[in-house]
């Protein structure tokens, strides 16, 4: 038998797309290129001062230099608990909760304690680019759940219904969505539970962007309003985009008391506690002012709008109104086969590729998320900086 360097389960991992497009708009800035980057899910906003101001007073405190909790330190675990119950009426106790590094932690954590190989997960598409992956890794069996623009991008409970197995173990739920901005009515996030917890199915439930919603959306948390769903119900969460501290790493993994225990376990031998700093600025996110959140909301709402416009007017474009989160995807499927900039395009991923080349512009193609012929773009960044960055877009495309 051959020698393999890496195991199969490893070599099977395809690297973040959305990852690899900023690391690239990063690398030609560094060179001297005018790259205006939207491929990165990331506010442009500091870190609110008091928030950094509790890092380093922690920095200064000796027993946050030493090894705490693997599952978090009592008091984050307890504000968690105490968030969780404010902002979406869940009522969890801290043994309940589990402190990561950062969302993808969180994720990862769920599919590797809930999931064996074999088991299915079903996915709405489109997804964000870590779902799969992390489903894989846990030996599941992915099921993709197509959606679109008609639907608003949400999955219904006859299409759910259709793609169950006996091998179904859990779905990935996710309000407000990454990458479309969708969010589910109360309504259709209340059935999807009810079918969930009939059939005995876990629900992985994603609330990174709950803060982020715009317009007449109100975000609803699953097993808040489907109580009998939460006990197969985890609930991943963070500070990354509600506090503009994705650099800092901190999330959450919430559910049944024996399933976090599990998951506690598998993370003292990964990680052991999430680093002590980043603990206490999170605990100060939590419990302090939030009228920073309040005004990082109102300016990603006005980007919103203005990048809808923009997108609208540009022929062969076709842009949904996002809902929530800080995405726009637009369909570009009539602009695929014209000669753009010199080049036939065939592909999202080529337009992708284009518009980086022609215009010095970062867009993730639609293929990361299990949407060919779409691309996203984030308005978490300056208004200027957006304006700017859509217009060229506009002029390579015109």
């Amino acid at each position: 038998m051959p020698e393999r360097d890496v195991s199969r389960r490893v070599a099977r991992i395809s690297p973040s797309p959305t990852m690899a497009v900023d690391a690239r708009a990063k690398e030609l800035k560094a060179a001297g290129e005018p790259v205006i980057g939207f491929g990165a899910g990331e506010p442009d906003f500091p870190t609110p001062e008091h928030i950094v101001a509790a890092a380093e007073r922690a920095c200064r405190e000796r027993a946050y230099h030493r090894y705490t909790p693997t599952a978090g330190l009592p008091e984050l675990r307890a504000a968690i608990a105490d968030k969780t119950r404010r902002d979406s009426g869940l009522e969890v106790s801290p043994d309940q909760v589990l402190v990561t590094n950062g969302g993808k932690h969180a994720l990862y954590g769920a599919f590797m304690t809930i999931c064996d190989p074999g088991d299915e997960v079903l996915l709405p598409a489109p997804y964000w680019v870590s779902y799969p992956e992390q489903a894989a890794l846990a030996g599941a069996e992915v099921v993709t759940v197509p959606t679109d623009a008609a639907s608003g991008y949400r999955v219904t409970v006859e299409q759910l219904e259709k793609a169950r197995t006996a091998r179904t173990r859990a779905l990935v739920f996710v309000s407000p969505s990454n990458p479309t901005g969708a969010v589910y009515p109360p309504d259709e996030v209340a059935a999807i539970g009810h079918w969930a917890a009939e059939n005995g199915i876990w629900v992985v439930t994603d609330e990174i962007y709950e803060h982020l919603v715009y317009g007449d959306a109100r975000f609803t948390s699953l097993p808040a309003v489907v109580p009998e769903a939460a006990a197969r119900c985890l609930v991943i969460n963070g500070v990354a985009k509600t506090y503009a501290m994705t650099g800092w790493r901190v999330g959450w993994l919430i559910g049944p008391a024996q399933v976090i225990a599990a998951a506690t376990a598998l993370q003292s031998h990964m990680t052991s506690n999430v680093a002590n700093v980043a603990q206490a600025a999170a605990l100060a996110a939590l419990t302090g002012s939030h009228d920073t959140v309040y005004e990082m909301r109102a300016a990603f709402d006005r980007r919103r709008l203005t990048m809808v416009k923009m997108l609208r007017d540009i022929d062969g474009v076709d842009c949904p109104e996002p809902e929530g989160a800080f995405y726009c995807f637009p369909d570009v499927r009539r602009l695929l086969g014209r000669a753009i900039a010199g080049r036939t395009v065939r592909s999202s991923a080529e337009l992708a590729e284009v518009l980086l080349d022609a215009a010095k512009v970062a867009v993730v193609p639609g293929e990361a998320f299990g949407a060919p012929g779409h691309i996203r773009l984030s308005y978490a960044l300056g208004d200027d900086e957006l304006a700017e960055g859509v217009a060229r877009i506009a002029d390579v495309l015109g």
